[in-house]
């Protein structure tokens, strides 16, 4: 079965399904809320947009004003309640999301993809600088989830977690590869080393087309197509 397609599909519309589905509230609640918790280091938050994300998701009948609160001087706040087809939506949503491994095209991979363009000595050092600065980012969430830890229950941060577990397996695998770079075990660093020295694409590159899935010897985008058999329709 093909995923839905959602209405409103940004995170952050389901980050506001979530915590309405806690207790009603108004958008700087929400707002909030989301700081409290550290969301920002998992959902791509502009606090700015969230009166916006709110107002599309009482469009779609995913949430609806349930009155009014004033404080003191402070302007009325519209407080929003989730619907039960907001809820509805909120579960399948993120069954799908947890569930259903989706194809996500990262930069860096895209970059690794490429990076025989840059001589060798120049991709080693962009790696080298690329570790560095993943320890130090691994090490920063570490010490920001020891803080988390204080105050929230770990349900609550298991996300930033994840987010420090990948930090660190990219650099164990920076770690793995970048003395393979240089010294030359990692296979075809010659040939690439040589195509920078003498401008002349190896033979051996120039034959791949003919060995590699998609030349005449294999079967076009069979990579892409064993990945998207894994991922489902």
């Amino acid at each position: 079965m093909p995923p839905k397609r959602r209405k409103p599909s940004n995170p952050l519309a389901l980050a506001v399904l979530a915590f309405l589905a806690e207790r009603s509230m108004h958008p700087y609640e929400i707002a909030q809320l989301l700081r409290q918790r550290g969301k920002e280091h998992s959902i791509k938050i502009n606090f700015g947009s969230l009166y916006t994300v709110v107002q599309n998701l009482e469009k779609h009948g995913f949430v609806a004003a349930a009155g009014v609160q004033k404080q003191g001087n402070r302007p009325e706040r519209t407080v929003y309640a989730i619907t039960d087809a907001g809820r509805e939506e909120m579960h399948d949503w993120l069954t799908e999301i947890v569930a259903v491994p989706r194809r996500e095209y990262a930069h860096f991979e895209a970059a690794l993809s490429l990076i025989s363009v840059l001589p060798p000595d120049e991709a080693v050092e962009a790696l080298q600088t690329r570790l560095a600065r993943q320890e130090v980012a691994a090490a920063g969430l570490r010490g920001a989830l020891a803080k988390l830890y204080e105050t929230l229950p770990r349900v609550f941060v298991i996300e930033t977690e994840y987010q420090a577990h990948m930090l660190e397996a990219e650099a164990a695998w920076l770690r793995g590869v970048l003395p393979e770079l240089t010294d030359g075990s990692l296979g075809g660093v010659e040939d690439w080393r040589a195509w920078h020295r003498t401008g002349e694409v190896p033979a051996e590159w120039q034959n791949l087309e003919e060995e590699l899935p998609g030349g005449e010897g294999g079967t076009p985008g069979a990579a892409q197509e064993t990945y998207d058999a894994h991922e489902g329709p």
